[in-house]
């Protein structure tokens, strides 16, 4: 079936379709401030639940424990299931040459054909061939490039613009970070299989950074890499008035200075993508070339975020075993994030530029501002907004301190950071459920997404970890005399144990996903990286639900953030 270019989107003012937190009238304080205390009280109720309901009814709570286990075990498979799934896509996209297929769709019969004539001579050698390893290879491409032709058969060669009018511009926003850490995501950059000459480098700086040290590492990178980009924007944000201390504002103001780069240059906004990365993300060798063919091949290119999966690979091997085991989770939440389409932005992303001026960029007043982007996108388009997926991997830093006790610390307050992205819930609401355009089914599913993720998110490893021994402590004698009570342990055990199935998967997917082991690490540090996974009935709870509860306590009583904590990078030095 044949794609047809979207319909022009009513264009709206990028002031005043998305709702500020900062309430200027008694009804939309109420409004917001009702909403925002929901995940809370959610929250709360469910653990004072977990005691009370123990103490008075312990033989509904007995019930609800083996429902539970049963439904996580369920949550398990699901999660598992499609997490080997997006790994084994992440794998195959990972050899295809983006930048080839860029250049083959700009001329559609023509490529056809050649894939077409691809497809039958390695049927050809493949029929001959008697090496395992060369019908593994040629399996691959014809797995490919069969799935390949039916795209091709799919386009429209009048949705798609040619891929050499399409310029990339790559934000790494810095607060405090050393040169030495921005300077492999550069580095990743110069040496991606995609023409240098095509992309911007924006680096974003803070004023308030001592100026020494930001001189100095400006000079540093801009000497470093003259003359390897298109261009080396550096922008320096000085908080205003009415803004906080936060990345978005950072973003805000340097995509402000970009759009009036752009205007001098004559540079249509919709033929650049804005990339707005970690300062210390490095980008796989083929993330522009996917990036470029999923922009130029999608109709409605401007109505899409694109999201490559990240990775939490950069010093995996010197950060302790507690972060490990949290950012390694989080990469496998990520990738199976990536198979539905309820999946939002996070972290290193990408955008249209039009589409970024359009919904007036990242909100300045707001600690949150990887998704928060995706929603304003999502309100300004009506609910006709997505997600688009790039199965190739952004690796970034896991936390990693001076001692081993700091980096525990800094790895709860990054999560914690993280859930504190619940603060975009009440706006969220505010934004889409006036909007009579989308449907109040969906805006009832977003809600829902959003405070189950949030509330599970909180609660689940505690009613994992405790909920089980709760009635047989606090029922009494008469519900431990029940059969129920000699048998839920043996039920609950029986059944977390089936529920280990997903930790298996995990274990046998970060291994197939660890990056080479540094030289200067023992090969017994392999040791390590599969015993670390006996921690997670430590790390669950201590650094991934109670820095939610905390997030969403501190919301519930106006004890609200006011400053976007940095995380501390240390750059190790590798001792051979």
């Amino acid at each position: 079936m044949k794609q047809h270019q979207p319909q022009e989107v009513q264009e709206k003012d990028s002031n005043n379709f998305f709702p500020s937190p900062q309430t200027t009238t008694k009804k939309d304080y109420t409004a917001h401030r009702s909403l925002e205390v929901i995940p809370a009280l959610l929250t709360w109720a469910t653990l004072i639940g977990m005691v009370v309901f123990s103490i008075f009814v312990p033989v509904y709570v007995a019930i609800f424990i083996i429902a539970f286990d049963i439904y996580w075990i369920h949550r398990t498979v699901f999660i598992s299931y499609y997490s080997i799934k997006a790994y084994r896509r992440l794998k195959n996209e990972q050899t295809i040459d983006w930048l080839a297929r860029c250049k083959g769709v700009s001329n559609l019969k023509k490529y056809k054909k050649e894939i077409e004539d691809r497809i039958i001579a390695n049927w050809e050698i493949l029929s001959h061939t008697s090496s395992r390893e060369q019908k593994k290879a040629l399996s691959t491409i014809l797995s490919q490039d069969k799935k390949l032709i039916q795209e091709v058969e799919d386009f429209n060669q009048e949705d798609m613009v040619p891929w050499e009018d399409i310029y990339h511009v790559v934000m790494l926003p810095t607060a405090t970070e050393e040169a030495a850490s921005i300077d492999p995501a550069l580095k990743a950059l110069q040496e991606s299989r995609y023409p240098n000459e095509k992309i911007i480098i924006l680096l974003a700086t803070e004023e308030r950074e001592d100026p020494v040290k930001r001189k100095a590492k400006v000079d540093f990178l801009r000497q470093k890499y003259a003359g390897v980009f298109r261009d080396f924007i550096v922008s320096t944000h000085k908080v205003a008035a009415g803004e906080m201390k936060c990345k978005a504002s950072n973003t805000t103001y340097a995509a402000k200075k970009l759009q009036k780069y752009l205007d001098d240059k004559g540079i249509d906004y919709k033929n650049v993508i804005l990339s707005n990365f970690d300062c210390e993300s490095v980008a796989h060798p083929e993330y522009f070339g996917a990036l470029t063919y999923a922009y130029i091949t999608e109709p409605k290119r401007l109505q899409r975020a694109y999201q490559p999966i990240p990775l939490y690979h950069n010093n995996l091997w010197e950060t302790n075993a507690f972060v490990r085991v949290i950012v390694t989770s989080s990469s496998f939440w990520h990738m199976f994030q990536s198979t539905r389409r309820e999946m939002v932005t996070f972290s290193s992303h990408a955008e249209a530029f039009d589409t970024l001026v359009k919904v007036g960029f990242w909100p300045v007043n707001m600690i949150s501002e990887d998704s928060i982007i995706y929603w304003k996108g999502y309100a300004y388009f009506d609910g006709d907004y997505a997600v688009k997926p790039l199965y190739v991997p952004v690796s970034m830093d896991a936390v990693l301190a001076k001692t081993y006790w700091k980096t525990i610390v800094n790895q709860y307050k990054q999560k914690r950071r993280w859930a504190y992205g619940i603060e975009n819930f009440p706006i969220i609401m505010r934004a889409i459920w006036p909007n009579k355009k989308i449907f109040t089914s969906e805006k009832l599913r977003i809600a829902f997404e959003m405070l189950e993720g949030h509330h599970s998110w909180a609660t689940s490893a505690l009613m994992l970890a405790l909920l089980g021994w709760l009635p047989l402590v606090l029922g009494g004698s008469d519900f431990n005399e029940l059969t129920l009570a000699h048998n839920l342990p043996v039920v609950t055990r029986y059944l977390m144990t089936i529920a280990m199935c997903g930790l298996i998967i995990s274990i046998a997917l970060s291994f197939l996903l660890l990056p080479p082991r540094p030289e200067h690490l023992s090969r017994k540090r392999y040791i390590f990286m599969f015993t670390q996974w006996f921690l997670v009935p430590i790390t669950a709870p201590l650094l991934g639900a109670m820095p939610a509860i905390e997030s969403q306590t501190r919301i519930l009583f106006k004890r609200y953030f006011t400053e976007f904590w940095v995380t501390e990078k240390v750059v190790k030095k590798s001792t051979k």
